[in-house]
């Protein structure tokens, strides 16, 4: 028999528009955290009203299969984090792109490994994608140590790859294969 972990969590689930309120407060506390490793952000998109907008954008991404929006949530049932797998391909390509994060003081226990892992079983297996793609800028050590926890290899360098914490960073990209 397995003992039940009291920190384990529950598999990630779909974003909702019913969590625009939990995500904007949840988006505040972590702003300063997350600066240094996302896009510049305007004041709006902090608000329910600005987490209601980007809410309904994934899901219309969602509805056409080019996204799978889902929220990270802690076992008492509030939400730690995202993962995201996005600009899905089909055809020859059959591949998508991953971001994730978890709120800083969920960090450092194994959560974005294993959310990280768990939308990495349901890009192959639920939507039969070949390839998962992730990008990290070189100083985010920790999203480096997640990747490898998670089965990503490292693939290159691209410079000037997104333009985050106000310039083009440089990202390491990393990608997981089916089967490999």
């Amino acid at each position: 028999m397995v003992a039940h972990r009291p920190d384990a969590l529950p598999p990630p689930r779909l974003v909702r528009r019913e969590d625009a309120v939990e995500l904007a407060r949840l988006y505040r506390r972590q702003r300063a955290y997350l600066a240094p490793w996302e896009p510049d952000r305007a004041d709006r998109f902090f608000t329910e009203e600005g987490q209601l907008a980007e809410i309904d954008g994934v899901l219309s991404r969602h509805a056409r299969e080019e996204a799978l929006p889902l929220v990270v949530a802690h076992p008492d049932g509030s939400l730690i984090g995202r993962v995201t797998l996005s600009g899905i391909v089909r055809g020859a390509f059959q591949s998508c792109s991953v971001g994730y994060w978890i709120a800083e003081e969920h960090a450092g226990r194994g959560h974005a490994t294993r959310a990280l892992r768990w939308a990495v079983t349901m890009a192959f297996d639920e939507l039969g994608l070949h390839r998962v793609q992730a990008e990290a800028v070189p100083e985010n050590l920790a999203s480096h140590r997640v990747l490898t926890r998670a089965g990503f290899r490292r693939i290159g360098l691209a410079p000037q790859y997104l333009h985050i914490d106000g310039a083009w960073r440089d990202h390491v990209l990393y990608q997981r294969l089916r089967g490999g």
